[in-house]
């Protein structure tokens, strides 16, 4: 059962096979069990009263600790180099969290305008009810962002890579500038992944993840999670997911944690088919661009160099055509499912123009002059050969 323990300083992949599984602890069990109940019993008042006072976390109710939502915690504070993670039941929950924990009424957000959608939507529309406003900024220079700063500015929101147009920003410089000020950080490093991309070691405080995506790798649940010091994720633990509830259950966890064991040997597949496919479509002719920082033809590529160790699957491309061409391109494709997430084992294409019904932000179209000829593409772990076949094949019906 020793052989199964190991910590922070193993390797990577190592470190997602086996630490916080604690086979001594489950009977020599290889995979942790699942947990799926609501509540933890005690032997007497006494043994009760000290879960309640003692300074160490105890398993009283699964709202607040969980031994199966533990596991995968751990796992993926190690994986970004933080003290302390939660898991939320979406990347929204742990999002809305996260940042109720740094704002109060009157204060004041600087947040890049390329964040996810359903992000920016909530900055935007929801948080003024309550006295909180944002400045969006496009993340292109460090001065964007000092100019934007106000005595009241209490939180800098970055995404980068961001999910739609694929911007980068420089992650140790705005950490540094924010410190400066007393203003807390926080990135969504979901499309990086800590695999290739660490934001807490470049100065950041706060790390959040749509778990749903590449750190389960399934498709097979939502989830959400925020990594950062055990000061401000404890913080957020007792205040935000308690009064707010929106924990992560067990089942979905468990999940979580089968996903995170193969993490790291499934981002060199994306990185490696996405590259490879990437490549293809520069190349042909019924394509106008690819948007994909790991191009030496994004303006990004450099600055995505410096602060990450590698690239995931996910970029978007244009057709030299119009919305009809789009259509029939997408349509024509066997291997490619037409969905809006990604992350998971499969391959998929999502037409930008179909994302603008949905409530893209004007920002987010500003940046993408060719909206509607525009394609965000998922490459999955399938044979590359078949992906840039099929590819291949639906660019003739252009």
């Amino acid at each position: 059962m020793g052989r199964l323990s190991c910590n922070r300083r193993s390797g990577l992949q190592t470190m997602l096979a086996h630490l916080g599984d604690d086979a001594a602890r489950f009977c020599g069990s290889v995979i942790p069990p699942i947990f799926q109940n609501s509540l933890f019993t005690y032997p007497s008042y006494e043994a009760l009263e000290e879960a309640f006072t003692d300074e160490k976390e105890h398993y009283i109710y699964t709202r607040g600790l969980n031994p199966t939502v533990e596991v995968a915690e751990k796992k993926i504070a190690a994986l970004e180099g933080g003290e302390m993670a939660k898991c939320f039941a979406s990347g929204m929950a742990a999002i809305s969290a996260a940042v109720f924990a740094c704002v109060e009424k009157g204060s004041h957000i600087i947040c890049v305008d390329s964040v996810y959608p359903v992000a920016y939507r909530w900055l935007s529309t929801y948080l003024p009810r309550f006295g909180v406003e944002t400045t969006f900024v496009t993340g292109d220079s460090l001065r964007e962002f000092e100019d934007a700063i106000r005595p009241n500015t209490r939180l800098i929101y970055l995404e980068s890579p961001s999910s739609l147009v694929f911007k980068v920003q420089d992650i140790a410089a705005v950490a540094g500038l924010a410190r400066q000020h007393g203003i807390r950080t926080m990135i969504d490093n979901t499309w990086a992944t800590p695999v290739f991309q660490k934001p807490l070691s470049m100065g950041v405080d706060i790390v959040v993840h749509s778990a749903s995506k590449y750190l389960s790798g399934q498709s097979s649940l939502v989830a959400g999670v925020l990594v950062g010091s055990a000061e401000i994720v404890r913080g957020i633990s007792n205040r935000e997911q308690a009064m707010l509830g929106g924990i992560l259950g067990p089942f979905e966890a468990w999940l979580l944690t089968a996903g995170l064991r193969t993490l790291a040997v499934r981002m060199e597949r994306h990185q490696s088919n996405a590259m490879k496919v990437a490549r293809f479509l520069e190349c042909h002719g019924k394509v106008k661009s690819v948007a994909y920082p790991g191009l030496p033809s994004s303006p990004y590529h450099e600055l995505a160099r410096r602060q990450m160790s590698g690239f995931s699957g996910v970029f978007s491309f244009t057709l030299d055509t119009g919305k009809e061409g789009v259509k029939r391109f997408v349509n024509a494709l066997k291997y490619f499912g037409i969905g809006i997430s990604w992350g998971g084992f499969e391959s998929l294409v999502y037409p930008l123009a179909v994302a603008a019904s949905s409530g893209v932000p004007d920002a987010t179209r500003r940046q993408q002059p060719d909206y509607e000829s525009t394609i965000r593409v998922t490459v999955g772990l399938e044979d590359v050969e078949d992906l840039i076949e099929d590819l291949d094949a639906a660019l003739r019906t252009v």
